[in-house]
């Protein structure tokens, strides 16, 4: 039985540390699924508490996972988890029966549930929770109550400032299909057998004041006594969705340029604002500098939003904005780029690099061959993330050696 508590114990925080740190490098995806439930349950007046809210989500899941693989304050502990399971357990089997939005983002991007499977999941979590709970007396204390609670906040805050850096940043880890190296045009295909879409068509017709439906393939085209009044199309099966299946641009005069932009060998700079009236000014201006060296060089520059044209003229006048002005779909433009502005840089549809408008370059350091400079930048970040990385998991293992606790 030992045995048992103790997987169910480490099973149980390693699920919670994995929800909540995917979430919590990613503020702003969380956010944007609390304003989706939001919207989808009309609860509008809450968008403004929606990022507090998921910094708040994302570091308790963290906390208990840590606090639950460690052993401490299990009392609490195993109190907080039960509530948190109770509670998305019964929030997730109405979301699966009301299913207002398909994925319930418990896992952010990284990993894509379906309601009903998320309610099977939290089944499973329930029961974990519940084992905790019941021999959270049993479990010898690690240290002092005030040494295990300097421990909670320390995590607590190592959580909340990896959030806070990674919404003035970019994500650490991005799973998104935009992420950096992405072929857009490989990700808008349907592979060689994967299933389509089935639909069902009917034609209603009407005759003498009765109103039928036919089978597209079967209604009576030879009898003239029949008037036509609508076709009636029903997705029966769904079929194989790409990752990218919503990806456009269209200019101010209406043209659709998607499959030039992505083509073109060049290099083309795209600076994604979804909403300009919540845009960064300064990020909107600096990008001036890199649509003046695009200019110079020969590359391509749009500035994709999903704001009206009544909001576009004002703030070009404003700012005194030279870069052209593009359309593509709000949620597209939140899935590119955690940044509001952000800047991405595309080769022949392939993502080669990507900027939070924090960190955005100006048109003198960026060099005419971009691609080298980029993955000069990307080896330069990946090699300190694979340091930081590798010290965090040296001293969170060697903790979890020396400190291990268990029931008596």
């Amino acid at each position: 039985m030992k045995v048992l508590v103790i997987a169910a114990r480490i099973l149980l925080g390693a699920i919670f540390i994995y929800s909540g740190f995917v979430k919590g490098i990613d503020p702003w995806g969380s956010t944007y699924k609390f304003i989706d439930y939001f919207t989808a349950f009309n609860m509008s007046w809450m968008q403004p508490a929606a990022f507090t809210l998921a910094v708040l989500q994302n570091t308790l899941e963290f906390v208990i996972g840590v606090a639950l693989t460690l052993g401490l304050r299990m009392k609490e502990t195993g109190w907080t988890a039960l509530l948190f399971m109770g509670f998305y357990t019964i929030l997730t089997f109405i979301l699966a029966l009301t299913n207002p939005v398909s994925d319930c983002g418990c896992f952010g991007d990284a990993l894509i549930l379906t309601n009903w499977q998320t309610f099977y999941k939290n089944l499973v979590l329930m029961a974990l929770a519940i084992t905790v709970f019941s021999y959270r007396k049993k479990y010898l204390p690690a240290y002092s109550p005030t040494g295990e609670w300097i421990w909670v906040t320390m995590i607590t805050v190592v959580i909340v400032g990896i959030s806070i850096h990674c919404y003035q940043h970019l994500p650490w880890i991005d799973f998104r299909p935009y992420r950096i190296g992405a072929d857009i045009p490989k990700g808008m295909t349907v592979p060689e057998g994967e299933p389509a879409d089935e639909y069902h068509s009917t034609v209603i017709l009407e005759k003498d004041g009765v109103t039928r439906e036919f089978p597209v393939n079967d209604y009576p085209w030879d009898d003239s006594t029949w008037i036509y009044k609508d076709t009636r199309t029903v997705l029966v099966k769904k079929g194989y969705t790409p990752p990218i299946h919503d990806f456009s641009i269209t200019t101010a005069d209406g043209d659709d340029i998607t499959d030039e932009v992505l083509a073109d060998e060049g290099y083309t700079f795209l600076l994604v604002a979804h909403r300009l009236n919540r845009s960064n000014r300064q990020g909107l201006d600096k990008a001036s500098d890199i649509a003046d060296f695009c200019n110079e060089h020969g590359y391509r520059f749009y500035c994709l939003t999903a704001s009206p044209q009544s909001e576009i003229e004002p703030l070009k006048a404003e700012l005194g904005l030279k870069y052209n002005f593009c359309f593509t779909d709000e949620i597209t433009l939140k899935t590119i780029v955690r940044a509001n502005p952000g800047l991405v840089l595309l080769q022949k549809g392939t993502v080669v690099d990507k900027w939070h408008y924090n960190d955005m370059p100006d048109g003198v350091s960026l060099k005419p061959n971009l691609l080298s400079s980029s993955l000069d930048r990307q080896v330069a970040k990946s090699g300190n993330r694979l340091n930081n990385g590798l010290l965090v998991a040296v001293i969170f293992f060697a903790f979890v050696f020396f400190h291990f606790r268990h029931p008596e």
